[in-house]
């Protein structure tokens, strides 16, 4: 394919780099490196469930460890090598608010990231509020973290369950399906995707009616007793929100009972490599999914990121990596365009500020600053026994926002001053 030969050439290129050069370049990042030796970093205080989420938080960890060494290679920010503290929270809002506090209080971090599950995100965001320090949401997915609990403080990288079901809806809309029962998670993430997914179905089919609504614990998906019941009303299809071990137990099952892929089934997220790797053989055909086809990517912007990404860590990047790498991108681009590492400076940089990521340019829309990175919608198939994308697009975020009128109403008026 096309984006494998062109990391492989990426890969196999040799440096064309005469010896007066090389010895210039040596030069430059030595005094670098010493000026910004010279000067107390710039510290980023990095916040994830790396114990609890391993399949999306290490790769994730891998990516913004390459954005950040790329940057101090280059001398830093501002003259100040880039410093990030991580911190486990362990899947647990609790344990997130009191790495928080320490990092905010003992460390001094300039500037928050991270977050995967969206109570988490939402513990965090209340406390960059309380706090007036910027947090760089960059994977928790909830719409109320930009909306109804939105802050002036509170970044969102990924696109938010409203924009990843809207991209879903406009495949979901063309199918035949009149009764639709729904999968998801019951907390803050599933609920939203849900709540989304029925708005703008319902919206552009008036004629469709939910018939099963089924909420299992995450991480406790009983899958026998949440699909019986879910086929017992008899829908004509499946809106699915659970990932994780919970999506290997519902597809393992459905796949043996027959359900799939006789029911079809429109899915958040199960198209990322992250879970791709743990179906294998098991992967369900036909399933309308957004993922990462990061194999069949043919931009400049995505082959130098993976190739890149691929020498330092010798394996091929999943969305966790494109999205640490991304967070640090933005935080980045925000600490050069504001100067300075002021937290009320970066909130005016951050707002409207546009930066570059591997699928390409984003910005932060200023009206509830959430990012118009997008996400790739496609259906799995199976090549080699291994689950894929195929018949994918790139669905840039910015198209799947909702009207300023439609945000205004939801986001808390103190939050857009």
């Amino acid at each position: 394919m096309r984006q494998l030969r062109r990391i492989r050439l990426l890969l196999e290129k040799p440096l064309k780099l005469t010896q007066r050069a090389l010895l210039g370049g040596v030069i430059l990042m030595g005094a670098a490196f010493v000026q910004a030796a010279g000067k107390q970093p710039i510290k980023i205080g990095e916040i994830n469930s790396y114990s609890t989420i391993p399949q999306f938080t290490l790769p994730y960890k891998q990516g913004w460890q390459l954005a950040v060494e790329e940057i101090n290679v280059t001398g830093g920010l501002l003259g100040r090598k880039v410093e990030v503290i991580a911190r486990d929270d362990a899947g647990k809002p609790e344990e997130a608010l009191r790495h928080a506090i320490e990092l905010t209080s003992k460390e001094k971090v300039d500037v928050l990231a991270g977050g995967f599950l969206s109570n988490v995100g939402l513990a965090l965001a209340d406390h960059a509020q309380k706090n007036k320090r910027v947090f760089i949401a960059s994977e928790p997915l909830a719409d109320a973290i930009v909306w109804e609990k939105g802050n002036r403080y509170t970044f969102r990288l990924r696109p938010s369950t409203y924009m990843q079901s809207a991209m879903l809806v406009e495949e979901a809309a063309k199918m035949p399906a009149k009764r639709w029962a729904t999968i998801a998670p019951n907390y803050e993430y599933g609920q939203s995707a849900v709540a989304s997914f029925k708005e703008l179905l319902k919206a552009k089919r008036p004629d469709v009616q939910f018939v099963s609504e089924q909420w299992p614990a995450l991480g406790k998906l009983e899958a026998g007793t949440t699909l019986q019941a879910t086929m017992q009303s008899k829908p004509d299809a499946i809106f699915n929100v659970t990932f994780g071990a919970d999506l290997a137990k519902l597809v393992r099952e459905g796949n043996q009972r027959n359900i799939f892929p006789k029911t079809p089934v429109v899915s958040l997220l199960s198209g990322e490599p992250e879970y791709l790797d743990v179906l294998k053989d098991e992967t369900p055909k036909g399933w309308i999914v957004t993922g990462y086809p990061w194999d069949q990517i043919d931009s400049r912007e995505h082959a130098s990121f993976a190739a890149n990404y691929y020498r330092r860590f010798n394996e091929y990047p999943k969305v966790g990596s494109v999205v640490g790498y991304a967070t640090m991108q933005a935080i980045f681009a925000a600490i050069k365009k504001a100067n300075s590492t002021d937290n009320e400076k970066l909130v005016t940089a951050l707002r409207g500020l546009k930066f570059s990521t591997p699928f390409g340019p984003a910005e932060f829309r200023a009206l509830d600053q959430q990012s118009t990175m997008g996400a790739y919608v496609g259906k799995l198939d199976l090549r080699g026994n291994k689950g894929t994308m195929v018949q994918w697009r790139y669905a840039d975020g910015k198209a799947y926002m909702p009207s300023d009128a439609y945000v205004k109403a939801k986001r808390p008026a103190e939050a857009m001053k």
